[in-house]
């Protein structure tokens, strides 16, 4: 896992073209908008969460976040324990986020 600030996230994003964007908040927190092209996983949905990451291909590289980067950390290290080698945690997270968001 490497935690990235906010322009190293979103400049090595931009490059990647092997990128998928998650989003581990809840369905409440998606609907203050979220980051284009993000699937949302709840990490709060315990067992069930583990099991929606193991369906995801854990050859792209993972750019995850949450509200503040907290769940986000958290999520990137689960990942790492289940074999995902690229996963990439937001600082600060959907709070801090300056770049294009959806509704």
């Amino acid at each position: 896992m490497a935690d990235l600030t906010q322009e190293q996230w979103a400049q090595q994003l931009k490059a990647d073209d092997n990128a998928f964007i998650l989003d581990v908040r809840t369905e409440e927190e998606v609907k203050d908008g979220f980051i284009p092209e993000a699937k949302n996983l709840n990490i709060f949905k315990g067992q069930a969460f583990i099991y929606e990451l193991e369906a995801l291909d854990k050859s792209k590289n993972h750019y995850v976040y949450c509200k503040a980067g907290g769940r986000s950390a958290q999520a990137c290290a689960i990942m790492n324990q289940l074999g995902f080698e690229n996963a990439y945690n937001l600082l600060g997270g959907f709070s801090e986020w300056t770049g294009e968001v959806d509704r």
